[in-house]
């Protein structure tokens, strides 16, 4: 019998106590979990060691930097990235280390499912949020973007079967303190590449976005939660935008 490529899961953490264990739980196929924490003033890495994983602490990078950090810090060239409120659904572990006995490809993406507002999306932007997860940390690694992070990979990449679940527990204001945040930080990283954005283009993103999200898409099915979640994508779309022209004109004073 072929011997199973060995995995190391690893997961960056910031007073996640109260998800963290379960997402603990859905990784413990793996051969080592390792936990970046950024400085948590809960119970988060005594859970995290009760589990068996390594814990290590590094000061807040951003996301794409602190991910990087994470990935280099595995003993295993093979690695599931996951967010402390992410869970491997038994599908997808299934389908993981059917994967790892004979790996077609360096790199694979999977299905993620987001619940918000108490219903798990099945249509919208909220599935199948394809997202490249699991990878050879020799042919990939992750951007250094602040936020909206993203692996980059020098090898193709195929899909797993079964879904990566998001069970977040915030509230729908400290979901939309966090979005404000995000475009913020998007907005800059944008401004400092030199990007202009046009008045078209300002009314235009957000508008376009609901017609592929809520009726291409088919978020309708999702019912309130999920018209209010692509309504949010599409606000977003348009205060980032905003942003980038408010910065714009701060820099021509």
């Amino acid at each position: 019998m072929q011997q199973k490529t060995p995995l190391s899961v690893v997961i960056i953490a910031l007073n996640a106590a109260s998800q963290i264990e379960a997402c603990l739980k859905s990784a413990a196929f793996a051969d080592e979990i390792v936990v970046v924490d950024s400085g948590s003033r809960d119970d988060t890495r005594e859970i995290a060691l009760k589990y068996g994983a390594r814990v290590l602490h590094q000061d807040w990078l951003g996301f794409g930097r602190q991910k990087q950090f994470a990935i280099e810090q595995a003993s295993h060239d093979w690695v599931l990235c996951l967010d402390a409120d992410e869970r491997v659904s038994d599908p997808l572990r299934a389908s993981i280390v059917e994967m790892l006995q004979a790996p077609r490809f360096r790199a694979y993406r999977m299905a993620r499912c987001n619940r918000f507002m108490g219903r798990w999306l099945r249509h919208g932007e909220g599935y199948p949020d394809w997202s490249l997860r699991l990878f050879d940390r020799r042919v990939a690694n992750w951007s250094e973007d602040e936020v909206h992070e993203k692996v980059l990979t020098t090898s193709p990449a195929g899909n797993v079967q079964g879904d990566l679940l998001h069970e977040s527990q915030e509230s729908l204001t400290v979901y939309l303190e966090k979005q404000d945040r995000y475009t913020s930080l998007q907005a800059e990283a944008l401004a400092r590449r030199g990007k202009q954005v046009s008045f078209g283009r300002l009314v235009a993103s957000p508008l376009l976005r609901f017609v592929k999200f809520y009726f291409l898409r088919l978020g309708f099915l999702d019912g309130v939660p999920g018209l209010v979640h692509i309504v949010i994508g599409c606000f977003n779309s348009f205060v980032k935008y905003a942003k980038l022209h408010e910065l714009n004109e701060k820099g021509k004073l």
